[in-house]
């Protein structure tokens, strides 16, 4: 286990007290967390008990939102809970369109903008920001970025240690360049972050819901992992999945899933 993590969201609905003792039971050395559920818990309190627990915090998701009016402030703090958790990395997901807006290029333009204008506080926070590319469909509403491609170009202005991206499977899995630009995210160390979902069909009512374990659906997981540790990435591996069925089950029993997944696909 000593690359998994398990992303919060995966066990949507196991409390974070007992998510942290699950993983330090089956020697879990890392989870993911996300910036709702530990507002929730308490920002100092999850800080103190992952510490003492023992566990790595691989990223905090998620920041970005770049469409909404209090983007800025809102991303500054995120960086500051991201320092006080320990954790280098935080994921950005971009924002849709703005109010009736139609011109996606401007957004794309403004998503660039703004995470230049956060970088200076990244960088003295100690914090990376990791750009996350989610499939097309969730263009309008959610996030204009949509390929690793336009994840890589936002970045290189700046400095790798500074703007990162994400390797997430269930965004990613449909692009024919993807490998090309898993190459380019190497040679350019920008790999932040890489995350394991399947893609399943057919898709549930309210396709953000609709990510499977590793191993139940049609991703190459293993193609993946391997283009990704071929580019040099050697960090952390987190499984992150949504959907309602998986929420439901016991937390103990999705991790020994999610983690059977991740060791079929990376091992």
């Amino acid at each position: 286990m000593t690359r998994f993590s398990l992303n919060q969201a995966t066990t949507k609905r196991w409390p974070l007290d007992e998510l942290v003792a699950g993983c330090v039971a089956a020697g879990v050395p890392a989870v993911g967390l996300w910036r709702e559920e530990v507002a929730e818990y308490g920002l100092d309190k999850t800080a103190l008990l992952v510490r003492d627990a023992g566990l790595t915090v691989s990223s905090l998701c998620r920041s970005g939102f770049f469409h909404e009016e209090d983007w800025y402030d809102n991303n500054r703090r995120a960086i500051e809970e991201a320092a006080t958790l320990g954790t280098d990395t935080l994921v950005l997901v971009s924002g849709g369109l703005p109010g009736r807006s139609r011109d996606i290029d401007g957004a794309r333009r403004h998503v660039a903008d703004a995470i230049g204008a956060l970088v200076p506080d990244a960088q003295a926070a100690g914090v990376r920001l990791a750009i996350e590319a989610l499939h097309p469909m969730f263009a309008s509403d959610r996030c204009v970025v949509s390929t690793l491609g336009q994840a890589l170009a936002i970045a290189a202005p700046h400095p790798a240690e500074a703007v990162g991206v994400v390797i997430d499977t269930y965004h990613l899995w449909w692009d024919d360049q993807v490998w090309k630009h898993i190459e380019q995210a190497g040679r350019e160390n920008r790999i932040a972050a890489f995350q394991l979902a399947d893609w399943i069909t057919p898709l549930p009512e309210g396709v953000l819901l609709g990510r499977g374990l590793p191993g139940t659906g049609c991703v190459d997981m293993r193609r993946f992992a391997t283009a990704v540790r071929n580019a040099g990435y050697q960090s952390w591996v987190e499984v992150e999945v949504f959907h309602s069925d998986v929420w439901s089950r016991p937390g103990a029993e999705v991790l020994a899933e999610a983690f059977a997944g991740y060791r079929a696909a990376v091992e």
